[in-house]
């Protein structure tokens, strides 16, 4: 694998920065992040969007929900690790954390969430154009037109997270093994 984890004394000077405010946050630097900071506007614009994406109108569980979504669909082994770890830290049902995992995609036991699921699952099928009676049945369950929106901002997100970690080679970090 050509991708090496940098460390802010071997990476691009503009990926310093970034990488020390990770490290500075979470206590140590992800594999993840060392890998990506090998494109200083690749780290630099993915910890921008997800700040963003972190404080839009949704909240945090189906933020996550839509993140494990990604994750799962784009078979991206770090980010189900660090999602179901934040999952857990926001204690969500057991039974919800499973069936995201769950590739076979078997119904959420939550319906408000299950919609969020579906939802993101026909944007990423449609390419966003989603039929007229898919976005009534998103917002049947209480979301908004601008959650629809936000939907997009997670998918671009997280789409990015998951496609570099694979490119990358990203490993699973010690502190998030236990959920892998």
């Amino acid at each position: 694998m050509p991708f090496a984890d940098l460390t802010p004394e071997t990476a691009p000077p503009a990926s310093r920065r970034a990488m020390e405010a990770v490290t500075e946050r979470l206590g140590h630097l992800p594999a993840a992040v060392a890998r990506l900071a090998a494109s200083p506007h690749a780290v630099d614009g993915f910890l921008k969007i997800s700040a963003v994406f972190e404080a839009c109108t949704l909240d945090p569980l189906s933020r996550e929900v839509l993140i494990m979504t990604v994750a799962t669909r784009n078979d991206c082994h770090v980010c189900v690790a660090m999602h179901t770890a934040k999952l857990t830290a926001l204690g969500a049902d057991p039974a919800l954390i499973a069936a995201l995992r769950d590739r076979t995609e078997p119904p959420l036991p939550d319906e408000r969430l299950e919609a969020l699921r579906r939802f993101t699952l026909e944007v990423l099928a449609s390419a966003g154009a989603v039929e007229d009676a898919v976005l009534r049945d998103f917002l049947a369950y209480g979301y908004t037109e601008q959650n629809a929106l936000e939907v997009v901002l997670g998918i671009g997100a997280y789409t990015l997270s998951t496609l570099a970690n694979r490119l990358t080679g990203a490993p699973v970090d010690a502190p998030l093994a236990a959920f892998a």
